[in-house]
């Protein structure tokens, strides 16, 4: 038994590292394999999109002729990035918290003033939290930054027409979802029970479900919906988050636009998909389930959408709450 955690990290060290990391990136040919980026007279938006993996994406885009709505939570490193990309007049930046609905509320106003419609949303932003913090309107921050607002904010620019009728919607997952069946009855952890790690994971399965779902809601349409996830990159995030994880293994950890190669590949060449519900990794369609514990969740896609509604406040609620 004492020999049992070094054991299961060695098995997933060995297991993964090979694929996730740099390694298989360069195995996989990828930085050779080139691709058409024309997205001449395309609107990207990107959450998440001042730094990491949503910033490398943006930069791309611009760089391919896109004009980007970069959307985060720090003005200063907004400004940052959008003088550092190659043409920053391509560059509109929006201020937003996701961890609070009142946030993605008042950014869909803005939004829907400035009028301007979306062909490419990249739902990148999220957080792993090591200890349980809940937002001012009562929820827990990563439940709401990582699912609940993704939900709150596509369904917000779905029925306001924001979103073309041939747009693209890119979810970024993370491999961490690969440990965890859905249960939504544990995505909004507020008590008792918390564990950051599992609540990350939680979320990014549920991603991959609501994907799924979006998938079928909008069969038969041009609009195309994709759930990926970048490998291990070395972002700021995975600093703060799991600093053992990165320090052993920051040389092959991935670039931020390794990271991002997936999703620049899914926006530019939209692929058909195979299977409803499938995550792309590495510009390849791949399964959901690695591990049978997962594979039969009692919890369905519907059971999902129905907890995120019920989560849902009124639009006097997250008001209130703000201003308290």
């Amino acid at each position: 038994m004492a020999n049992a955690p070094l054991k299961k990290i060695i098995t997933f060290y060995c297991r993964f590292t090979p694929s996730y990391s740099a390694i298989g990136y360069y195995a996989r040919g990828l930085g050779l394999l080139g691709f058409h980026r024309n997205f001449a007279g395309q609107t990207w938006l990107v959450t998440g999109g001042s730094e990491g993996i949503g910033g490398s994406a943006a930069r791309q885009a611009v760089a391919g002729g896109a004009t980007v709505i970069v959307v985060a939570r720090n003005l200063d490193k907004l400004q940052a990035f959008a003088a550092s990309v190659s043409d920053p007049g391509k560059i509109i930046t929006e201020t937003a918290d996701f961890s609070l609905q009142g946030d993605v509320r008042a950014l869909l106003e803005r939004l829907k003033a400035r009028g301007r419609r979306i062909d490419v949303l990249v739902n990148n932003v999220g957080i792993q939290k090591h200890q349980q913090v809940i937002t001012d309107e009562g929820f827990e921050t990563s439940f709401v930054t990582n699912i609940l607002s993704h939900y709150l904010f596509t369904e917000g620019l779905l029925k306001s027409g924001l979103l073309t009728d041939s747009a693209t919607v890119i979810e970024v997952s993370s491999g961490g979802m690969y440990n965890h069946p859905l249960v939504v009855k544990d995505l909004n952890i507020t008590g008792e029970g918390y564990l950051g790690v599992r609540a990350y994971g939680l979320a990014k399965r549920a991603q991959v479900v609501l994907t799924a779902w979006w998938r079928k809601q909008h069969a038969g349409t041009s609009r195309r919906f994709y759930v990926m996830q970048p490998g291990w990159v070395d972002t700021a995030s995975v600093g703060r988050s799991m600093p053992r994880f990165r320090a052993i293994l920051k040389s092959v950890l991935r670039t931020h636009a390794q990271g991002a190669d997936t999703i620049v590949w899914l926006a530019a060449t939209r692929p058909a998909q195979r299977a409803q519900e499938a995550i792309w990794f590495d510009r390849k369609e791949r399964t959901v389930h690695i591990f049978a514990r997962t594979a039969n969740p009692k919890d369905t896609a519907e059971d999902l959408v129905a907890g995120l509604e019920s989560a849902v406040l009124p639009r006097r609620e997250d008001s209130a709450a703000r201003a308290a």
